[in-house]
Formats: structure tokens, C-alpha cells, sequence
């Protein structure tokens, strides 16, 4: 299959929202290539990446995103396109979007996600390590073995790393976890680790799930973890003490409609991928089902929110 790489330049500020339209057009994948992030890495000894933007270049990102280069492909771009001129004229800025297109094959997709993709530490316990990376675990490190093939999710992204640190203190023993929209399968795996009893992890990309599933075998965790194709929550079947989403907020918002059957009680939604400016949105989702925020945890413009019942948050009606 081949896929085409769309790559657009844009300033720090705009990155997140050109992000999530490339999530809302249909990507399968975004690379963030931030020469400061690059620095930071540098200045940590987790790179060894030399060649460093100037000066004048540090405040440019580049995104780039993959879609599926098919007969819809044209459409997507004209759709991706239309939202990013209404994204500057809603900030107010000047500036003439750039947006270059190439088609490149389903391995050459892989191999550019290991360019950017090295082990991290992304919480007090759960470490993620690419599968082409070697890497001297600590007694008390949870090592997740991850390769995203072209499935959305290495675990660095803000979006999943505050949902790990989040499971870290949400999964308890024994639980029963759903993951929606699984991707790599990256949440699913760390919750099986943290010592969830069963995950029942989906995606509504079969290639997502058969990449999820994989990773779950490579982590010893096969036996815990179940995959599947499904829409939202539509194939998901029974409760969950605590459900995972890292979606967009229009995803999230859409969770609501079918939340309190699949929710045991007690339980948990932790919602991610929701960029800052759509929190009010996603709130007011969740109170008008039933719902209030317990907890909003905020990274680089972007937002996880630990959401239960009304009844069941302290203080809650």
C-alpha cells in the first residue's frame, strides 16, 4: 500500500491544531519534527542528532502526516487545506501555509517513524522502548516493547504520555480496561502491565488492531489483552472499570452517547487528544449525559480529563 506524506510548515504556536485537522481528515500518523524538542533531547543525552536547526529556523515545526493514497486522497487535502486557512484567520495570523505532498511506500512510512521514535521514560514507572532499541531496564521500570508500524501511537506524544501517568494511578488490580481507538495498542499493553486483569483494546482499523495485537504478543500480554475492529464503542461488549480514549474532543464528545452502558460503577473515562480550546466542549458533553470532571491534566496545549459519574466525584451533585 502506498501512502502519502504531507509535510506543512507553521509556528509553535499552531502546531497542536494543525495536528488534531490532520487527525480529523483521516491521518493514520503525524510527525512533529520541533528543532527546540530536538535541543531539549540533545541537552538530555537522549539524542545524538547533530544536525540542528539555526536560529532563524528554531521557531518553525514541521508537521508531517500520513493518509492513504487512494481516490479519497484529494478530497482530504482540499478538506485539510480549507481547515488550516480557517485555523489562521481564527488566530488572526498572516502567514501562507506551505503544504507539500510526496507518496511513499508502506516501509519507508516505518522507517521515518524510527527517526523520531527513541526510549523514553514517560512516567514514574512505564517506560516506552522501540522495538529496534536496546535498552537496561531498572528494577522498578514497566517496560512497554513498542513497534507503531503504521499505527497511530508511540507513547511520547503528550496526548498518551498523561494518559500513562494518569493509568499509572487509575489501574488497579484485577480491573477490567477498554481502550478506544488502540493504535499501536500502546495504553492497552501498559495497562495490562500496571495490572489489569482484562483489555479489551480497538480500533476502527483493522491494520491498527492487527498491529496492537502484535505488540501485545511482543509484551508477554496476549493473554490479557483482546483486539478488535470497532467504531467508538459500538463492538465493545459489557462494562469497564476504567475506559481509555485517546482520540480528538468530537470523538470524545461522541463517547457520551453510549458511556453509561459500557461504564461500571465507579468506573472511569480517561479521555485524551482533546486540545485545550475544546475542554469547555467536552465538559459540557459530559455534564448534559450525566457526567462530571473529576480530574484535567494539561501538556503543551493539550488535555486529559479522569471523568465518572455525577454522583460518584466528590463534590458532585
Amino acid at each position: 500500500m502506498k501512502w502519502a506524506e504531507i509535510s506543512i510548515a507553521a509556528s509553535a504556536e499552531e502546531t497542536d491544531v494543525i495536528a488534531e485537522i490532520f487527525h480529523e481528515v483521516g491521518a493514520s500518523g503525524v510527525v512533529i519534527e520541533d528543532p527546540a524538542l530536538v535541543q531539549s533531547y540533545l541537552e538530555e543525552g537522549l539524542y545524538d542528532y547533530s544536525a540542528v536547526a539555526s536560529e532563524a529556523e528554531a521557531d518553525r515545526v514541521t508537521i508531517k502526516a500520513y493518509l492513504p493514497a487512494d481516490e479519497d486522497l484529494d478530497g482530504r487535502l482540499r478538506d485539510f487545506e480549507t481547515r488550516v486557512e480557517t485555523m489562521a484567520k481564527r488566530i488572526g495570523s498572516s502567514e501562507r501555509h506551505s503544504i507539500s505532498c510526496q507518496t511513499v511506500r508502506d516501509e519507508d512510512w516505518e522507517d521515518n517513524w524510527k527517526a523520531y521514535f527513541h526510549t523514553g521514560k514517560v512516567g514514574a514507572l512505564i517506560v516506552i522502548q522501540p522495538a529496534w532499541e536496546t535498552y537496561e531496564a531498572s528494577p522498578d521500570d514497566i517496560v512497554v516493547r513498542l513497534d507503531p508500524g503504521s499505527a497511530f501511537g508511540t507513547g511520547t506524544h503528550p496526548t498518551t504520555a498523561m494518559c500513562i501517568r494518569a493509568m499509572e494511578e487509575l489501574v488497579r488490580g484485577g480491573m477490567r480496561v477498554f481502550d478506544v481507538g488502540t493504535g499501536s495498542g500502546v495504553l492497552a499493553i501498559a495497562a495490562a502491565k500496571l495490572g489489569a486483569g482484562e483489555v479489551l483494546a480497538m480500533d476502527c482499523e483493522r491494520r491498527a488492531a492487527r498491529i496492537a495485537a502484535r505488540n501485545a504478543s511482543w509484551n508477554g500480554v496476549d493473554g490479557i489483552v483482546r483486539t478488535g475492529v470497532s467504531d467508538l464503542l459500538a463492538a465493545f461488549d459489557g462494562k469497564a472499570d476504567l475506559i481509555c480514549a485517546n482520540l480528538v474532543a468530537d470523538l470524545v464528545i461522541r463517547l457520551f452517547e453510549a458511556l453509561d452502558a459500557h461504564l461500571a460503577p465507579g468506573g472511569a473515562l480517561l479521555a485524551s487528544g482533546i486540545i485545550d480550546t475544546r475542554v469547555a466542549d467536552v465538559t459540557k458533553a459530559a455534564e448534559a449525559r450525566g457526567f462530571l470532571i473529576d480530574r484535567i491534566i494539561e501538556e503543551a496545549g493539550w488535555a486529559a480529563m479522569v471523568i465518572r459519574r455525577t454522583g460518584e466525584v466528590e463534590g458532585g451533585a
